[in-house]
C-alpha cells in the first residue's frame, strides 16, 4: 500500500489539474487581449498624429497664399491689400484670389460653405478633380488691432484646418499678422 501513494503522488505532481489549467489560459488570454489593445490604441494614435501634421501643413500653406496674394500685388504694382479684404475665405495653393466663404464658415455648422479639400497629384486644392480629404480650410482675415484706421497697414490672419474623426471634430489653427512693409 505504501507502494500505491507514492506512485500517486508521482502521477498527481506530473499532471496539472483543471484548476492551474484555467488559470493559465485566462493569463495568456489576459496578455494577448492587453498586447492587441496597445496595438489597437498605437495605430489610432499614429493615424490621429499623421491628421494632426497635415493639417497643420494645410494651416501653414493657408498663411502662404495669402502672403503670395500681398506679393504678387506689390510686383503688379497693386495696392498690397488688393483682393484682400476683411472676413472669411477659401483658397488652394493654384488661386490667386480668395473665395468668400459666407456665413455660416464652421465646419460642424449646418449649411457651411466650407468645402472639402480635395488630393490630386499629391497637391491639396478645391478642384473637381482629386479624391475628397477630410479637411475643411478656412482663412480669416481681420483687422490686426482694434485701434487701426483705414488704410490697414497690417492684417491678422488667421488659418483654421478642420477635420472629423469618429464624430468628434478637431481642428488646427495658424494665425500671423501681414504687414505693408514695402510701402
Amino acid at each position: 500500500m505504501a507502494m500505491k501513494r507514492s506512485n500517486n503522488r508521482a502521477i498527481n505532481s506530473k499532471s496539472f489539474t483543471l484548476m492551474e489549467a484555467i488559470v493559465a489560459i485566462f493569463v495568456i488570454t489576459t496578455g494577448i487581449v492587453g498586447v492587441l489593445g496597445l496595438v489597437t490604441q498605437t495605430i489610432a494614435s499614429s493615424t490621429f498624429s499623421k491628421d494632426k501634421l497635415i493639417a497643420a501643413y494645410l494651416a501653414q500653406e493657408g498663411i502662404e497664399i495669402v502672403r503670395n496674394i500681398r506679393d504678387t500685388n506689390w510686383l503688379n504694382n497693386l495696392t498690397w491689400d488688393t483682393n484682400l479684404d476683411l472676413g472669411d475665405f477659401q483658397a488652394d495653393y493654384s488661386s490667386s484670389n480668395l473665395t468668400s466663404c459666407s456665413a455660416p464658415c464652421d465646419y460642424g455648422s449646418p449649411g457651411t460653405n466650407l468645402q472639402f479639400l480635395k488630393i490630386d497629384g499629391g497637391f491639396y486644392k478645391y478642384s473637381p478633380l482629386g479624391t475628397e480629404t477630410k479637411f475643411k480650410r478656412k482663412i480669416t482675415i481681420s483687422k490686426a488691432d482694434v485701434a487701426d484706421t483705414p488704410p490697414y497697414y497690417r492684417k491678422n490672419i488667421k488659418v483654421e484646418v478642420f477635420w472629423q474623426e469618429k464624430e468628434k471634430i478637431y481642428s488646427v489653427p495658424a494665425q500671423e499678422n501681414l504687414y505693408n512693409w514695402y510701402k
